[in-house]
């Protein structure tokens, strides 16, 4: 019988569906979407600066609403760690607030994480924390190199495998194994950080010959580093290039820990490329790699090609569902950045901790004093150009005045170490000045030795400004004249007494310092890292952030003043050298 119009359409029709499938079957496009560092911030506001963000998880999950609805596309969506720590919401959620589920767990849940990374701010949260959301996210936590010491095999799961219709993809998560440097013992007192290429090179291969995946992903905390250059355990913070280039077998490696935005490909030792891929901090931008997979002749799938693009968040509203779920949580936060705490008479401003004496930085110097009954007190500027003005203290305004949960301590350090330290400080602050038209600060340079500018046409410090530190509770000069590591003067105890370098003192400090951060008592004061724990007198019960607001609402009214217990010399250079360098780094 011959088929009338009607039938020849219903066949061509299914002809097209059943080469519609076969091709489907026959190709495959998964999209990889990875936030990195996003720092607690979930809702699309600054609870710090009370201002809107262009960037938060909420954009991110329009985004990912949009992606997942395209037909043909496989989402797979990951976060490089470094979610709980930075905006208030993280604070508040951490150590304040009493939920039957963390919201951390709740908005990852919601969203849909396939896996996520662990990040040194993360495990700063403390084991309370970090063990409660093990046991609560709905996806594997990744770090194949953070060991437990009673077991000896990984604390968190070293890897995952994420399956889409045939195709197998699995992901390595590993994090900077110099965590120990930075955090208080009693924050990872189970945990072994292992080195992050030898746990890459075990478990590239026991992946390989256990699962057989169609695609490994590297899902690395920590920032690029060298690709040619690697000290060990402790002393590589960035490793992701070294690793992507001498561990073969990563088609993808997402980057985070350095907050850089990046995009390209490198050559293993094998000459295979290797995509390098971050997004930027905050959900700003996104890390969206689109892996396309054909059927070889065998019938297997094999990936044909990578290609890697940072997606703007600022291009995309935030999530009106995601809003309304988390409303509450919302309003939570905001109560608790805008309780009142104190009356502040005077404004303090970070910058001018970077000249000499500034009120910034001695208010936090006199809390450690008080709070510990030291003889000395170490501390940087945490914020680069914030400011307090006067008339009341908010909760908001402590994460101005201090941004990171650090602990304080009380380690007993020699003068001369005390000295060192100083000398290590000042070394990555201050220029050598050979006469009065020369920099006093040490800038950042570019290749042709000129100094750099950012984006907005500011000039950088060559170092990490928190890594600045000053004291209080000495008297001493800084003379800039003198090469790096002869500088510093100290003439005696604030008291009168005489400075000795032989004795042994008290000395505040925070955590991330005394834990070997920055390198001042290592490197500077030339205690060996081993040792440290040993030095350490005292540790605080909450973070100083805590203790700071406390010590705020037992004070009620504060008129914070500059200190004059240091000074840059010779002063008829330095002064004037002061200013002109603040016109580059505060234009």
């Amino acid at each position: 019988m011959k088929p009338t119009g009607s039938q020849t359409i219903f066949l061509l029709a299914l002809l097209l569906l059943a080469f519609g499938c076969a091709r489907k079957q026959d190709t495959m496009h998964v999209r990889l979407i990875a936030t990195a560092d996003v720092h607690a911030a979930v809702f699309p506001h600054d609870f710090v600066n009370d201002a809107p963000m262009n960037g938060s998880l909420a954009h991110v999950k329009t985004y990912l609403d949009q992606q997942r609805a395209i037909r043909g596309q496989h989402v797979v969506f990951l976060d490089n760690a470094d979610l709980l720590q930075g905006q208030p919401t993280g604070y508040y959620f951490n150590f304040v607030a009493d939920r039957e589920t963390h919201f951390f767990a709740d908005v990852l849940n919601y969203m849909q994480a396939d896996a996520a990374s662990v990040g040194n701010h993360d495990i700063e949260m403390g084991p309370e924390v970090y063990e409660r959301l093990k046991n609560e996210f709905n996806f594997p936590w990744l770090a194949a190199n953070i060991l437990d010491i009673n077991t000896g095999m990984p604390f968190f799961e070293p890897y995952t495998i994420i399956e889409k219709e045939g195709v197998k993809i699995a992901v390595l998560g590993l994090v900077t194994s110099s965590v120990p440097n930075w955090l208080p013992r009693k924050l990872w007192e189970n945990l072994e950080f292992t080195s992050m290429y030898e746990a890459a090179v075990e478990w590239m291969a026991y992946i390989r010959d256990n699962e057989q995946p169609h695609a490994i992903i590297g899902l690395f905390h920590s920032g690029a580093g060298d690709a040619d250059h690697y000290e060990g355990v402790a002393a590589t913070d960035n490793a992701s290039l070294f690793v992507g280039k001498n561990v073969p077998g990563f088609d993808v490696i997402f980057t985070a820990h350095d907050h850089r935005e990046r995009n390209q490909y490198i050559e293993n030792a094998q000459g295979e490329k290797v995509l390098i891929i971050a997004g930027q901090p905050f959900a700003r931008s996104l890390g969206v790699v689109d892996l396309h997979f054909e059927k070889s002749a065998d019938g297997t799938f094999v990936l044909s090609s990578k290609e890697g693009q940072i997606v703007e968040m600022s291009d995309y509203e935030p999530s009106p569902g995601m809003m309304s779920k988390f409303e509450k949580e919302l309003q939570q936060v905001t109560a608790f950045v805008n309780q009142s705490l104190g009356e502040l008479e005077t404004h303090l401003h970070s910058r001018e901790a970077f000249k000499g004496n500034a009120a910034f930085v001695d208010f936090i110097h006199q809390i450690q004093l008080d709070l510990t009954g030291a003889q000395v007190s170490l501390a940087a500027p945490l914020s680069f150009d914030a400011v307090l003005e006067a008339g009341e203290l908010t909760m908001r305004d402590m994460f101005r005045l201090y941004p990171f949960e650090n602990y304080l301590y009380v380690m007993e350090l020699t003068g001369l170490e005390i000295k060192n330290a100083l000398e290590y400080s000042y070394g990555l602050w201050f220029n050598t000045m050979e006469d009065a038209d020369d920099h006093l600060m040490l800038l950042r340079r570019d290749e042709q030795g000129m100094v750099a500018k950012d984006q907005n046409n500011r000039a950088r410090f060559a170092n990490a400004f928190y890594n600045l530190d000053s004291a209080l509770g000495i008297n001493y000069t800084v003379d800039v004249t003198q090469p790096a590591g002869q500088r510093i003067s100290v003439t005696s105890l604030s008291n009168g007494e005489r400075f000795n370098l032989r004795a042994r003192y008290k000395v505040a400090i925070n955590s991330y310092r005394g834990s070997g951060g920055g390198g001042h008592l290592t490197h500077g004061a030339g205690i060996e890292h081993s040792d440290l724990s040993d030095r350490i007198r005292w540790v605080s019960e909450k973070d100083l952030r805590a203790h700071i607001a406390d010590y705020i609402k037992t004070q009620g009214v504060l008129n914070p003043v500059a200190g004059n217990n240091w000074k840059v010399v010779p002063e008829e250079w330095t002064a004037t050298a002061a200013e002109r360098d603040f016109k580059l780094l505060f234009p």
